[in-house]
């Protein structure tokens, strides 16, 4: 997989929680990065299209609510390793970026 953006990362991170629908999804990825993202409906699915056909999310069910059909989407055990792997990387940068900082401090910086 090619370097995984930030809304896939979000959207997966989601999806760890457990199975979700479009609009679970498109609130928890609001919630994760404090409304720095925020995802269309059509942009979701257009990811969600992207992510089943790579196989790192799964249709999970569907289920009628109010006349209109609801999708709930789940992580595959190659999405799981996916999100873990960049979680990881993601990780380790911010390891380093933060030892960077302490040892070339701005002064009155706190």
């Amino acid at each position: 997989m090619a370097t995984m953006r930030e809304p896939t990362f979000l959207i997966l991170t989601a999806l760890a929680a457990g199975p979700r629908h479009g609009y679970g999804v498109i609130k928890d990825v609001a919630e994760l990065s404090d409304g720095r993202t925020s995802l269309l409906a059509g942009t979701l699915y257009t990811a969600l299209d992207r992510l089943t056909a790579e196989g790192l999310v799964e249709l999970d069910r569907e289920e009628r609510v109010g006349g209109r059909l609801r999708r709930y989407y789940r992580l595959t055990a190659a999405g799981h390793a996916a999100l873990s792997e960049r979680a990881e990387q993601l990780r380790r940068a911010a390891h380093v970026a933060r030892a960077r900082l302490r040892a070339n401090p701005v002064p009155g910086m706190p």
